[in-house]
């Protein structure tokens, strides 16, 4: 049995390290090329694409609201979490 059973989800945030780069503000991977530290992920640390996960979101084409958007509606589909109102739309009215 996996960690988690029925109840785990796996997502895969879909994200070049190229961009990752890019968005990296406290220069990590600067700091990983240069040799200065270890283990990073994608840059001396191997990284593994998930085979089937369950929600991949992409944080290039997508803004974050719209990948929480995703993985939410994934989540009250089914059934692993309640349904939410817009509360946005509620003030408004």
């Amino acid at each position: 049995m996996m960690a988690g059973g029925d109840h785990f989800v796996e997502i895969f945030v879909d994200t070049p390290i190229e961009v990752c780069e890019e968005r990296d503000t406290k220069g990590m991977y600067a700091k990983a090329r240069r040799g200065e530290i270890k283990g990073l992920t994608g840059v001396d640390d191997p990284y593994e694409e998930p085979r089937n996960p369950e929600i991949m979101v992409d944080t290039v084409k997508n803004s974050p609201e719209q990948n929480a958007r995703q993985i939410i509606q994934y989540l009250e589909d089914r059934g692993l979490l309640l349904p939410t109102t817009n509360h946005r739309a509620e003030k408004a009215a």
